[in-house]
């Protein structure tokens, strides 16, 4: 039996190219890691889909369990969970989160 909410999730993951679940939306995030989220995305110039989970109690709890990681934001790249705003921060710094997303194709933003 599949999950409708698991199943939503999987079609905005794999719709896009770059997904971040996140408290707020790109132009006005609620929270401090969420900013931090789509400051990372943005000084990489990628065009990527934000989803505001608090306007969504589905998707915010259904996230949690369809990547198996209990904190929000939540980056995808590509179908793949990459982590919350710590792992990108990490990752950014170390150049790592630019080369997947080179690796994987990602267009820039417009």
């Amino acid at each position: 039996m599949t999950n409708p909410v698991h199943d939503r999730i999987a079609a905005l993951v794999n719709s896009n190219d770059v997904v971040l679940f996140m408290k707020g939306t790109p132009y006005f995030p609620q929270c401090g890691f969420s900013s931090t989220a789509v400051a990372i995305l943005e000084r990489l110039n990628v065009a990527f889909e934000g989803v505001d989970v608090l306007a969504d109690q589905e998707i915010r709890q259904g996230i949690k369990e369809y990547s198996d990681w209990p904190t929000i934001p939540q980056l995808y790249v590509k179908g793949e969970f990459v982590g919350g705003s710590d792992i990108m921060m990490e990752m950014f710094q170390a150049g790592e989160l630019q080369a997947l997303v080179a690796e994987a194709g990602v267009k820039p933003a417009a």
